[in-house]
């Protein structure tokens, strides 16, 4: 762990499921957090879950360098902190874009990658004005406009769901209530979504879910995959919208457990 800085030692960790199965390690999404993975591990518990908190979100530490390479080392100092060599990785939307550049800097140590609708190689001028929309507070004045908020937002998603997210992310700041994740860190985020997109190094087993109702997934970055992967890519389109796992658990666990652990 040479040259690991100690806030990548210190990230914060969750862990779901069999603590002496396959080790996943789950990468959410910006503005997301770690424990959002827990209803997709409840669904597949014959795993040892470990969803991180990336840097500048949840209850890791908040401080800078942001961008990809970044949460890649920090993600190593995860897994050489819990002394796991070999491990499967699963990314959601940013954290799938994180997982892939994973692969591709020690793919010795990533037995296979599950990119669940992931945010890679998008439209600079989309990001511009996502950036800008994200740029302004996000906060509210109590609980139940903050979950009302997210409702909206999760559109499909069973309100247990949404309200098991307002516990575990939300946070009481002075007079108001907001999500527990950095606002600079996700404008850099969506930066750092606009980059070229990279595609999974050779010979790596990936399962791709694109969401049917989302706009993240080009099939062109689709057709750059097959002609790098051939028969190692697997791609199972999932009729749902950008937050795929928590709005089709059961449909996105039977994807991974056939594929992480071969078995329906």
């Amino acid at each position: 762990m040479t040259g690991v800085s100690e806030n990548a030692r210190r990230l914060h960790v969750h862990t779901f499921g069999n603590p002496v199965g396959v080790p996943l390690l789950a990468l959410h999404g910006v503005t997301g957090h770690g424990a959002r993975w827990a209803p997709l591990a409840e669904a597949v518990p014959e795993l040892r879950w470990i969803g991180v908190d990336l840097r500048g979100h949840g209850r890791s530490p908040w401080s800078p360098p942001w961008n990809i390479e970044q949460h890649v080392a920090d993600a190593i100092a995860v897994l050489d902190r819990l002394e796991v060599e070999d491990v499967a990785v699963v990314g959601h939307s940013f954290g799938g874009a994180i997982a892939v550049h994973l692969a591709r800097a020690v793919p010795d140590r990533i037995e296979r990658l599950v990119l669940l609708d992931p945010a890679l190689g998008l439209d600079p001028d989309d990001m511009l004005e996502t950036a800008e929309d994200t740029r302004p507070d996000e906060t509210y004045p109590d609980l139940d406009s903050a979950r009302a908020d997210r409702a909206d937002r999760w559109k499909g998603v069973d309100s247990a769901v949404v309200d098991a997210e307002v516990a575990a992310h939300l946070a009481h700041f002075e007079d108001h209530w907001e999500w527990r994740y950095l606002r600079s860190a996700a404008l850099v985020a969506w930066n750092e979504m606009a980059r070229p997109a990279v595609v999974p190094p050779a010979g790596m087993p990936t399962l791709v879910l694109p969401a049917t109702r989302g706009d993240f997934v080009e099939q062109s970055w689709l057709d750059r995959c097959a002609a790098t992967l051939g028969a190692d890519l697997t791609v199972r389109p999932v009729e749902a919208g950008h937050m795929l796992f928590l709005e089709r658990t059961d449909e996105v666990a039977a994807h991974i457990r056939e594929f992480v652990l071969g078995v329906d």
